[in-house]
């Protein structure tokens, strides 16, 4: 069986409200790629394995977009 999300699922395990994943799929979010959704007329589905892999893209993204400051230590 595959596992599928409803947005205010994907809002639960984000942590977030479902207007800002409706940014996230629709790619209006700065610095973040799109969310990938299966399309149902107007329902939108995520499937988990999509969404976990949306996060760790979006993690390394910003991981190797952060200036790294070796000399906080010195």
């Amino acid at each position: 069986m595959l596992d599928v999300l409803t947005t205010d699922e994907v809002a639960r395990e984000l942590r977030c409200s479902k207007a800002h994943v409706s940014k996230a799929i629709s790619g209006k979010l700065s610095n973040v790629t799109p969310l990938p959704v299966v399309s149902m007329g107007r329902r939108k589905l995520v499937r988990r394995a999509a969404l976990l892999k949306w996060i760790e893209a979006n993690e390394r993204a910003i991981l190797s977009a952060s200036p790294r400051n070796d000399s906080v230590n010195a």
